[in-house]
């Protein structure tokens, strides 16, 4: 995770981790932010925790306040923020929790993803045997 372009990368971030790295960079709070966007903080928490996503019009706002590209905030790539600098021996064992957590979420997201194509499957049989 030491490779500045991967640390916001798709690979790497979501939106929600992009999101609260851009708006921390800007210095602002998620509530500062959301009263500038004209949502509810509990809104932007849900943003940033990737529960749910702004809509087009919001994202465009959202992106010339926090100093970053449309693109950059979705996929990582394009006009954005470097990677954080890490300060001392506590940084690099921050920056390797952050970089097993990360990994953690991916696999949680690709087994919730293969248990929802096993309870399609399944579904599709019982209706079969009906």
């Amino acid at each position: 995770m030491n490779d500045e372009k991967d640390w916001y990368g798709p690979e790497s971030a979501t939106f929600g981790d992009r999101l609260a790295g851009a708006r921390e960079a800007a210095g602002m709070t998620q509530a500062e932010l959301a009263r500038r966007l004209g949502v509810k903080k509990a809104t932007i928490a849900d943003w940033e925790n990737d529960l749910s996503e702004p809509r087009a019009n919001r994202l465009s706002m959202m992106a010339g306040m926090v100093n970053v590209s449309i693109m950059w905030l979705l996929t990582g790539e394009g006009e954005g923020m470097q990677a954080p600098v890490e300060e001392g021996e506590g940084g690099m064992e921050l920056s390797t929790a952050v970089a097993e957590l990360r990994a953690i979420r991916g696999e949680m997201r690709a087994s919730a993803e293969r248990a929802a194509r096993l309870e399609k499957k399944m579904r599709l049989m019982l209706e079969q045997k009906n």
